[in-house]
């Protein structure tokens, strides 16, 4: 999961990027990157941490350019935590090409190979975002007319790439001289959604991973990029798209709704707050047909993901909601830190009970999801701390059971609390006195509800079912194997100021 932005305007967007960013923080707090385009000439600024503390403003002012793409990342390998891996990536050859990716290819170490064998390409981070901009950039050098280089041969390369890659990418590109590039895997696994506004000087465009950097950055939305689907906007300002993917379906990752999206934002059409308001519901309905016997005395949701849920959830059952946590906001997201001693540390920092709403009572606790279980195991011991009679642990999400291989950062199956584990093992492991999770098929019901034409979704992280079709045992014992090999040190003071005159370069 990262966060990828791309724009074209009239005038310097490296405020529009910026506040992009800003808005998309809660997809990678790892590291984040900006590259602004000034004609054929690319600024780039990218470190390690968050968005605020990466650019200052002698950096801001560097940037300067009418069009630029940026990205906000988290590790999706365990540990990758090197500022060299921070996006977005640069290639001089062919014309000059940055990119910012957000997904994972299954594929990456075969194209690792075939990019050195035959592309005489070389690879020099772990990264498999770098190894995609190479396979595009050498698909790009194939269909180029030597320097002359037309949407319609943009988008061929495009269709190369997908012949080539394997797994889940959503891209943003620049190509020096030409104009911005985005496109969307055959599934459309990882979202992005493209918007405009009108202006004096003509339409300006944005790519985003949410709806909600747009609506804040005064864009009207569009619709989103199709599965397969390339766009690009040339330095006139021209958009043009073509469907680059030979059998293209929809097949977005249902985890998206459950727990990445912003509630604000709307994704493949469909509403991520009215989502999790559904969600709510069938959970509710869960809870009076199998869980009647349950005494409950209030509702109080996990912050901030799972609030319509829990919220809804009380609602159908008549039952008192209640806010039992106070969440420290300067403190990131468990989930995405990496690292199982970071996330247990933070959790108690970034959550303090009110102790009246749990004294004497037996309380129904609501998240999203229970992935690792590290957070609910201490959530579960501080409302026993704060003087519950009870506690009871609802997910609004299925048990997560198997790897998410496309770009989730929970690869290895021994730490899934799920994996293994029955309802009331788990619900031993967390210190719950009872565990209710979601059904698949109503959180599917859930997704659909406001757009049934979405017929399927990639729910392999519950139910090990991956719709790219090339996930076997062997790549997830692969992954799990170099998820267990120390990582390279990371180099902290690495940063990178890049003004590239790329005119040479066509």
């Amino acid at each position: 999961m990262c966060g990828i932005i791309g724009v074209f305007a009239y005038s310097s967007v490296n405020q529009l990027l910026y506040d992009g960013l800003l808005v998309l923080q809660h997809r990678g707090q790892d590291a984040a990157g900006i590259v602004t385009a000034e004609g054929d000439v690319f600024h780039m600024h990218k470190a390690n941490g968050l968005v605020r503390d990466v650019f200052r403003t002698r950096n801001m002012r560097s940037l300067s350019g009418n069009a630029g793409i940026a990205h906000v990342r988290y590790p999706t390998a365990g540990n990758a935590s090197s500022s060299a891996e921070a996006q977005p990536f640069y290639v001089n050859s062919p014309f000059g090409i940055v990119l910012a990716h957000n997904g994972n290819l299954t594929n990456a170490e075969q194209l690792k190979q075939e990019l050195y064998r035959l592309d005489l390409r070389h690879v020099n981070t772990g990264s498999d975002s770098e190894v995609l901009l190479n396979v595009l950039a050498h698909e790009i050098a194939e269909k180029a007319d030597g320097p002359r280089l037309t949407a319609e041969r943009i988008f061929d390369a495009v269709s190369g790439v997908h012949r080539r890659c394997r797994g889940a990418y959503a891209v943003v590109a620049m190509i020096a001289g030409h104009g911005l590039l985005a496109f969307r895997d055959p599934y459309g696994i990882r979202p992005l959604v493209i918007g405009e506004r009108q202006t004096e000087a003509g339409v300006e465009y944005m790519l985003a991973s949410e709806s909600v950097a747009l609506d804040t950055l005064d864009f009207r939305v569009v619709r989103d990029v199709a599965p397969g689907e390339a766009v690009f906007v040339d330095q006139a300002g021209q958009l043009h798209s073509r469907q680059c993917a030979e059998q293209p379906r929809y097949a977005p990752c249902i985890f998206e709704y459950v727990y990445l999206a912003r509630p604000d934002s709307v994704i493949d059409g469909i509403s991520v707050y009215e989502t999790r308001l559904r969600m709510g519901q069938e959970l509710a309905k869960k809870v009076r047909r199998e869980w009647r016997d349950l005494t409950i005395d209030v509702v109080i949701p996990i912050p901030d993901t799972s609030r319509p849920s829990a919220m809804e959830l009380a609602n159908d059952l008549g039952l008192p909601f209640r806010e039992g946590f106070i969440k420290n906001r300067y403190i990131g997201r468990t989930f995405i830190m990496p690292g199982q001693a970071l996330r247990k540390k933070s959790v108690r920092q970034k959550l303090n009970a009110i102790a009246q709403e749990f004294r004497g009572k037996n309380v129904l606790l609501v998240d999203d999801s229970i992935v690792r279980g590290t957070t609910s195991r201490e959530i579960v011991q501080m409302a026993r701390d704060a003087g519950a009679c009870k506690v009871f642990f609802a997910s609004a999400a299925p048990p997560v059971r198997f790897p998410n291989v496309y770009g989730i950062d929970m690869p290895t199956r021994r730490e899934l609390l799920a994996t293994g584990r029955t309802d009331a093992e788990i619900a031993q492991e967390i210190g719950a006195d009872a565990l209710i999770y979601q059904d698949l098929d109503a959180l599917i019901s859930a997704v659909r509800y406001s757009r049934p034409v979405l017929t399927q979704f990639d729910t392999s992280c519950f139910n090990g079912e991956y719709v790219t079709g090339d996930v076997t045992s062997d790549y997830l014992d692969h992954i799990e194997g170099n998820r267990d090999q120390p990582g390279k040190p990371a180099d902290s003071n690495e940063t990178l100021q890049l003004d590239l005159n790329l005119s040479s370069k066509a």
